[in-house]
């Protein structure tokens, strides 16, 4: 394999069709300074940053992008927002983001979404409505129109976004993708990818039925966002919300946008052309408002010129990969990570970017003639969104990218749906082409009072 872009050459989305919508939505016009970085900015001083979402990952974010003003903070929860108000009290807090842009629009170059995964898409497109440039936690949404909306709407207003998949601006992703164009294993066949933490909720579908008060320091109406209402319970939240399929997309929601990544990137995946899930002690009827103990879900993608298809097939909870042939008797495999396996060999690396990647056996690893890097590097994945805004360029995860990334997740969560039956999914006309059942799960109704 000389070269990692390379055209596919079946349904699905091609391969040529899913470089020119990546590079379309990747493309942006150049805008005047003043709309880029706002009045009285320019490209060499700091941004002014929002943030929705300030506690869990938005915390973490805050801390990436310190080193901007940070202008705004928006959070519905007023108890867990308390550290991130007393570190930047300079700032302006809200619990309502509508209201944080009706009165600070002018103010606002950047906005960071950190919201749990039900609230992406809105929070996010009250940005890039208003130009605003945006750097979104993953999965970048909670259903697949949404994603698609998001791409197309990114593109629409010329903004320069991030999907929050930290590893993709690593040197490890990098190494990998090097490798792998280099030829290193050869004609890469199948990929396992895994993650091994659970985040099912059978074992508490009865606690949905208690009445539980609001806390006084919790907006529950704006926590719900465009979720159809349901009374608050403490099962939810803190952190919970992740295996609740009302607002979270499970562990492949959580972890394929690492894990996947580097596979992603370096084969140029785009959508696959058929998803099939498989799940034991799991009834989709009766469990689903959560996820089961453990799934295995297998996707295949067509080949690629040289490149034969792919089948991908992905492992959590409870579910385990095979151990690789190549593995040496003492040497395991990481509790999270994938196994790529090609005709001359085996990479395995753990998640995000790719870390600790390494062929084996080890002696294949000594015997490798490393390639020259020859993928930029980048610092990290705040300062490439940073820099990008200032340079009017895309960022190396933005929402063209990220958004295809995204959808591996979400069409393993319609998967789980249908235990058993294999989908045939057209990427191009994003929907399912044999089974209707599962193009209802493609978007849900917002309530009242929300949109996109």
């Amino acid at each position: 394999m000389k070269n990692i872009l390379v055209e596919k050459e079946n349904s699905g989305i091609s391969r040529r069709a899913f470089v020119q919508r990546v590079s379309a939505v990747g493309t942006f016009t150049l805008l005047p300074s003043s709309v880029i970085f706002g009045a009285g900015s320019s490209p060499n001083e700091k941004l002014n940053l929002a943030f929705i979402g300030v506690s869990g990952r938005g915390g973490a974010n805050l801390d990436g992008l310190a080193n901007q003003n940070v202008v705004a903070l928006c959070d519905v929860d007023i108890q867990r927002s308390e550290g991130a108000r007393k570190k930047f009290p300079q700032a302006k807090f809200y619990k309502d983001f509508r209201k944080m842009f009706d009165e600070m629009e002018k103010s606002i170059d950047g906005v960071v979404v950190s919201t749990p995964d039900h609230t992406h898409t809105v929070a996010a497109m009250a940005a890039i409505k208003r130009r605003k440039h945006v750097y979104c936690e993953k999965p970048l949404a909670h259903n697949i129109n949404e994603v698609r909306t998001l791409m197309d709407a990114a593109k629409k207003y010329n903004v320069i976004t991030q999907l929050g998949n930290q590893g993709h601006s690593s040197d490890s992703i990098r190494t990998f993708c090097e490798w792998i164009n280099d030829g290193a294993i050869g004609k890469v066949h199948t990929i396992y990818a895994f993650a091994s933490a659970k985040y099912s909720r059978i074992d508490q579908l009865s606690v949905l039925n208690e009445q539980h008060p609001v806390p006084d320091w919790l907006d529950w109406d704006l926590w719900l966002g465009p979720v159809s209402y349901r009374p608050y319970n403490p099962a939810y939240l803190p952190g919970k919300w992740r295996g609740w399929s009302a607002f979270g997309t499970g562990m492949i929601g959580d972890w394929i946008c690492h894990v996947v990544d580097p596979s992603f990137w370096a084969f140029n995946l785009g959508s696959p052309v058929s998803i099939q899930a498989e799940a034991k002690n799991y009834d989709p009827q009766k469990h689903f408002e959560t996820f089961p103990y453990g799934s295995k879900i297998t996707y295949e993608f067509p080949a690629i010129n040289t490149q034969g298809a792919i089948k991908l097939i992905w492992y959590d909870g409870t579910e385990k990969p095979p151990r690789p042939t190549d593995l040496e008797p003492d040497d395991r495999l990481p509790d999270t990570g994938a196994v790529i396996i090609g005709d001359k060999g085996t990479i395995i690396h753990g998640s995000h970017g790719a870390g600790g990647v390494r062929i084996i056996p080890d002696s294949k690893m000594q015997a490798y003639q490393k390639p020259q890097k020859t993928l930029p590097r980048v610092k990290n994945h705040y300062v490439d969104w940073i820099d990008a805004i200032k340079n009017k360029k895309q960022a190396g995860s933005h929402f063209g990218y990220g958004g295809y990334l995204t959808e591996l997740a979400l069409l393993g969560v319609i998967a789980i749906r249908l235990l058993g039956v294999k989908l045939q999914w057209d990427g191009v006309k994003c929907q399912f082409v044999n089974n209707s059942q599962a193009n209802k799960y493609l978007s849900i109704p917002y309530r009242n009072g929300w949109e996109i």
